[in-house]
């Protein structure tokens, strides 16, 4: 059956793959869950203290360990098995989220009580975000990298932003805010499971590993010495984490704020919002797993990510509840687009013993400014108003991330040949 499907619709080539179909099994009821707690987080900071601050703190506690940790969860997804290292940080994130839920349950979880476990979750985000963008190459041919992308930017979106956050919002309507956080690490279980069936298959080492190849330091100056020599990547992940520090914290802090407060809202109306986004981003990987490669893949990666960064400003521009469905459809169906290009082309050119450790240094040096954007969005829109501070946002960070495309030899990667898959033509 999904042979067949497969054969009709190149989006789901890879899942002919029985390695890359447990772990998109996996990964799918995971990220259902991740879209319940999407919802639940902020609802349940909103409830505890009605202010965007707590939010912000909630967000940065979570951010700051995953990027002290990032480096060496690039170097033990190289050196180490992946399957095992995701699996381990499944394990991490599953049980913070069943403590949260817990407490939540119990009427006794404070943000105090958040943060410590956000922290906790974002420890294991360190882990798991290099590994899987460096297994994904172990288990799918070239030809089919740009279609494995598209399809999990396909699966991303339908649950962490259509399903899980319409079901949060069920959730906690129907049986309290709690519930949601137990659905969640009940949701890591299920991946757990698929990953110990995944590891069993993996009987060959992955790819140009050296298990005994140096010390960690050794190893991740490689990774900096091959990202410094490449202005295609230094480059990007510098205006990542300009673009970051200017409108995700403002675009994720004041978002739900605005939802349920200006345009007084509930959790089901800030789940749909989010929903809007998840249809977004599938329309977007649809297209793009259809179309293929661009030629100019970094103007393209480029252009649609300051477009993205430019529909922040449309939030603050909304003044009812569809504006703002539309302004998170369209975000997320830039961000996607630019997504999936910028992950097959670090996939088809960077060295798979390097890959680890350069996803690392792309999460790392992406989101570094992160914790900052989140502790000031709040600050900030008490002192300008939640609307003046998104449409600044979005100005700003889509002029700065659009100039980034001019640095010279950011476009070099237009010159070499991308990895193309079969039967696709580029555009």
């Amino acid at each position: 059956m999904i042979a067949r499907l497969a054969e009709s619709l190149r989006l789901l080539a890879p899942l002919r793959l029985r390695g890359f179909r447990i772990l998109w099994a996996g990964m799918t009821i995971s990220l259902v869950g991740d879209g319940v707690t999407l919802i639940a987080i902020a609802w349940q900071v909103y409830q505890l203290s009605n202010v965007p601050t707590a939010l912000g703190i909630t967000l940065m506690a979570m951010s700051v360990p995953q990027i002290l940790l990032l480096l060496f969860g690039g170097f033990v997804s190289d050196r180490f098995e992946r399957c095992r290292v995701m699996l381990f940080a499944d394990l991490v994130r599953g049980c913070a989220l069943l403590v949260m839920g817990v407490l939540s349950i119990a009427g006794v979880l404070e943000i105090w009580h958040m943060a410590a476990i956000a922290a906790v979750y974002g420890a294991g985000n360190a882990f798991f975000g290099p590994a899987f963008d460096a297994l994904v190459p172990d288990l799918v041919p070239d030809e089919l990298l740009a279609q494995a992308n598209s399809l999990d930017q396909y699966v991303r979106p339908v649950s962490v932003r259509l399903v899980g956050p319409a079901l949060g919002g069920w959730i906690i309507a129907t049986v309290g805010v709690g519930w949601a956080f137990i659905l969640d690490a009940a949701s890591f279980a299920v991946s757990i499971a698929c990953l110990l069936q995944l590891g069993q298959l993996q009987t060959a080492p992955q790819a140009d590993v050296e298990p005994d190849s140096g010390s960690i330091w050794t190893e991740i100056r490689e990774g900096f010495s091959f990202v410094r020599c490449n202005v295609w990547l230094w480059g990007t992940f510098s205006a990542a984490t300009l673009g970051y520090l200017i409108f995700l914290g403002p675009a994720e802090v004041l978002l739900p704020y605005l939802v349920k407060n200006d345009l007084s809202g509930s959790a089901s109306d800030l789940g749909t919002v989010f929903a809007m986004g998840g249809l977004g981003a599938i329309t977007a990987s649809i297209v793009m797993s259809q179309r293929g490669m661009p030629n100019r893949n970094m103007s393209f990666i480029y252009i649609a990510w300051s477009l993205s960064t430019l529909a922040v400003a449309g939030y603050g521009l909304a003044r009812f509840p569809w504006q703002v469905m539309l302004t998170c459809f369209a975000f997320n169906a830039f961000e996607t687009a630019g997504q999936i290009v910028w992950l097959t082309t670090k996939q088809s050119l960077v060295p798979t013993r390097l890959l680890g450790r350069v996803s690392s240094l792309d999460w790392l040096i992406s989101i570094g400014l992160m914790p900052l954007s989140y502790a000031l969005a709040g600050p900030v829109a008490t002192w300008l108003g939640t609307r003046t501070t998104l449409i600044g946002a979005g100005l700003l960070g889509s002029v700065i991330t659009f100039a980034f495309l001019f640095l010279p030899g950011m476009r070099s990667p237009e010159k070499l040949p991308v990895r193309e898959p079969s039967g696709v033509s580029a555009t």
